[in-house]
C-alpha cells in the first residue's frame, strides 16, 4: 500500500470515530477532474481534503479547485501527514 494511501486510511477512521460523514471520490471519464480526495461534513460544515504523501504535491487544477471551494464558503486543504495533528486540533 502506497504512503498516501496509508493516510488516507488513517484520515479516514479518524473521520468515522469523530462520526463525520465523508465520501472518497475518485476521477474517471465521467467525473469533474482534480476534485479533492475526500469530500466530508465535519460539524455541519462542508471540508474538503486533498490527500499527499509528505513528498506529494498537488497539481494546479487540485490547487484552484481548492481555492474555488473556499471562494465559495467551504473549507479545503491539503493534508500531508506531518499535518494530521495540526488537523485533528483544527477540525475538534
Amino acid at each position: 500500500m502506497t504512503q498516501e494511501k496509508t493516510f488516507e486510511n488513517k484520515i479516514k477512521k479518524f473521520l468515522d470515530e469523530q462520526n463525520c460523514w465523508y465520501v472518497k471520490f475518485f476521477a474517471n471519464g465521467y467525473t469533474k477532474r482534480g476534485v479533492p480526495d475526500l469530500l466530508c461534513c465535519v460539524n455541519g460544515n462542508f471540508l474538503a481534503i486533498e490527500v499527499k504523501a509528505e513528498n506529494g504535491k498537488a497539481s494546479e487544477l487540485q490547487k484552484l479547485n481548492i481555492e474555488k471551494i473556499k471562494q465559495a464558503g467551504g473549507r479545503a486543504m491539503i493534508l500531508k501527514p506531518s499535518m494530521f495533528e495540526d488537523f485533528r486540533k483544527l477540525i475538534f
